[in-house]
């Protein structure tokens, strides 16, 4: 790994990587990526992050932005969170703009996992004499991208399970009643981790009972993640709340026939069926998530009732829990997740608290599994001059 020294260094990288972090919402499957193009005085000639999926990357978006206030980039450093690509995807390869544009240096927070690249946009910019330093701030570059990194390196997306709970872990009154425990700031807060998820997962007793809408509702937010619905026997409703959000796709796995009539009736509504069959006759979580994978959904966000999210937690598929808390004791009523006690308390699974923030008057809780690289990390906490 490279070493990089120049003073202005980090706090550009810290630049690249807040402009990272306003892409998460409207970028997927594209990884997010920001981009910072700065003079050897640390003079910012032009900046830019990642558009939608079949738009200008980061890295181009910046080369527009200095050109289009007259600053010559030739010999000048840029600041990248992820590696430029080197293949013809939607879009051409962001380390030939840079070689043609006579960049001096790039400065590299990571590696690009994904197999296509995986280092060779950095061995063709240093091929074409370009200094190449590799390795500033490159965890906070990981967490940015978690879900595209599990989907290039494990082959799945990022699972994430999302809950509302009392203090004593109670999601609805015994008489199911929900809405609402949490206040108004963590619903809100809990509308941007669903922006930024490719799929947001749902089962069939929760469309039934609740009849939600699922979709993002926060200022600015324009693209709807897929909507997942887990239903083994094709009972989802023609007339749920759920098919009003325009320009999503809705998938459906079931362990039903798809060829039959009812199936016919939700793809006319505009659904896709997936079979999905796993043991005794449920739905195979694994095989959902390497299907989901093919779609490039790299973040799957789930909001589910106990039973199937403990299902997530029980096959080890839950990679990170998101819990809201309210300064309420209910007493009885569902709870978070449907699991089997351990028989010890030495044999309960052991969760790493990764973030704890309070959210209005709630508490926000991340929870992540060991196991993934990164997984204990420390979540991003940039300071970042305007």
């Amino acid at each position: 790994m490279s070493t990089v020294s120049n003073e202005h260094d980090t706090v550009l990288m810290d630049r690249a990587l807040q402009l990272a972090e306003g892409a998460r919402w409207h970028c997927p499957p594209n990884p997010a990526v920001g981009c910072v193009i700065a003079d050897r005085h640390g003079k910012v000639l032009g900046q830019g992050r990642t558009q939608a999926a079949g738009q200008a990357h980061a890295e181009i978006m910046a080369l527009r932005d200095a050109a289009a206030q007259g600053h010559e980039v030739r010999g000048a450093t840029v600041y990248v969170t992820l590696e430029p690509c080197s293949h013809q995807g939607r879009t051409g390869p962001c380390c030939d703009a840079l070689i043609a544009a006579g960049v001096g240096r790039v400065v590299v927070a990571v590696q690009d996992p994904n197999p296509r690249v995986a280092g060779q946009g950095i061995a063709r910019l240093r091929g074409a004499g370009i200094a190449v330093d590799i390795g500033l701030r490159e965890q906070q570059a990981r967490e940015i991208n978690l879900g595209f990194f599990s989907r290039m390196v494990r082959a799945r997306p990022w699972v994430r399970v999302k809950s509302a709970a009392s203090l004593d872990g109670r999601t609805a009154l015994p008489s199911g009643a929900s809405q609402w425990i949490t206040c108004a700031a963590a619903r809100a807060d809990g509308h941007a981790w669903r922006a930024r998820a490719g799929a947001v997962l749902t089962g069939i007793g929760t469309v039934l009972g609740d009849d939600p809408l699922l979709t993002v509702r926060a200022q600015g937010v324009t693209r709807q993640p897929d909507l997942v619905i887990l239903d083994s026997r094709l009972r989802t409703p023609l007339q749920a709340r759920l098919w009003q959000a325009a320009a999503r796709r809705v998938l459906i796995y079931t362990a039903a026939d798809v060829a039959g009539q009812p199936a016919r009736r939700l793809r006319e509504r505009g659904a896709e069926l997936i079979a999905c069959t796993g043991a005794q006759g449920q739905i195979d979580l694994a095989a959902l998530l390497a299907d989901l994978a093919r779609r490039e959904v790299n973040e799957l966000h789930v909001e589910a009732g106990g039973t199937l999210a403990g299902a997530w937690v029980r096959a080890g598929l839950a990679d990170e829990l998101l819990l809201y808390q309210a300064p309420l004791l209910l007493g009885a009523g569902a709870g978070i997740a449907d699991l089997n006690p351990p028989a010890t308390l030495a044999g309960a699974t052991r969760w790493h608290i990764h973030d704890v923030q309070r959210i209005g008057s709630d508490l926000r809780l991340i929870v992540r599994l060991p196991g993934f690289p990164d997984a204990h990390a420390s979540p991003v906490s940039l300071s970042v001059p305007p």
